[in-house]
């Protein structure tokens, strides 16, 4: 059997187009395959919580403001953003949670101590404990990082259950500018209700004292309005951010550039 040329070279052709595909295919699959076993795993196996956009801010009904070092830039957190300093840790050995005074001051000289002022501004259907204006005694709220509705009750175990979580935690403002502030202005960081939200107990725990580079709520909902607030708190008290963090805070914020800073007023 004889073939003529101009077959041969239409076989040919055919043959390569065919290994082509096979490359092109195979190419294809150790990138999945790359991709998976690096952040596509994470990604795969990550909640697809939906749950709040926000967290609450201030109620100027009984809530009086904290006076930041700063104003609150207005804008976009993009812009607030590139506004920020970059810089790596400074030295965290000596950090002291007393160096921001003690927990859950009267900061705002309403009458009531931060940690209730907070429960009482996130909670609904807040109940006080008898005789107090200030003690919540229980209430419930649409859980910010999980995406949960969780019941709030006082007790000696039960408390734990929700936590007031610093959007900035205290460590990481320590070793990003915190060490130069006055006694004074770190505990108005720490009390300052655009850097507080009640969240779920363990998952605060598990965020310890992360950044954005390293922790972002499970809810990705809330994740612009968490990342934009974290900026906010660090411009109005002079914090800076690492190269990480502010690449990380990028990739969040990418989703919804126009999505504006928050202040307390």
């Amino acid at each position: 059997m004889t073939v003529s040329w101009s077959a041969y070279r239409r076989a040919r052709r055919r043959s390569r187009q065919a290994w082509g595909v096979l490359a092109v295919a195979a190419v294809s699959a150790l990138g999945a395959l790359f991709w998976f076993f690096t952040a596509g795993q994470f990604a795969v196996a990550e909640p697809t919580a939906a749950g709040p956009t926000e967290a609450p801010v201030f109620d100027p009904a009984w809530m009086k403001p904290v006076v930041p070092v700063h104003p609150v830039p207005s804008g976009t957190a993009l812009s607030a953003l590139d506004g920020l300093a970059v810089k790596g840790r400074a030295a965290k050995d000596n950090y002291d949670r007393e160096a921001f005074g003690q927990a859950w001051q009267d900061a705002d000289r309403n009458g009531c101590d931060t940690r209730n002022d907070i429960l009482r501004r996130d909670l609904t259907g807040v109940v006080f404990m008898e005789g107090s204006k200030c003690r919540v005694a229980g209430g419930s709220f649409h859980e910010p990082y999980l995406g949960q509705l969780l019941d709030f009750r006082r007790g000696a175990e039960s408390s734990r259950a929700v936590q007031i979580d610093h959007v900035v935690p205290l460590a990481d403002a320590w070793q990003k500018g915190a060490q130069a502030l006055t006694v004074a202005q770190r505990q108005r960081l720490a009390n300052d209700p655009l850097n507080l939200i009640a969240a779920d107990g363990p998952v605060n725990g598990e965020k310890g004292a992360s950044d954005a580079a390293t922790w972002l709520p499970k809810n990705k909902s809330i994740r612009c309005h968490y990342v934009a607030r974290q900026i906010s708190v660090k411009a109005s008290y002079g914090l800076w951010v690492t190269e990480a963090e502010k690449e990380a805070m990028k990739r969040v914020l990418g989703s919804c550039p126009d999505q504006q800073t928050i202040s307390a007023n």
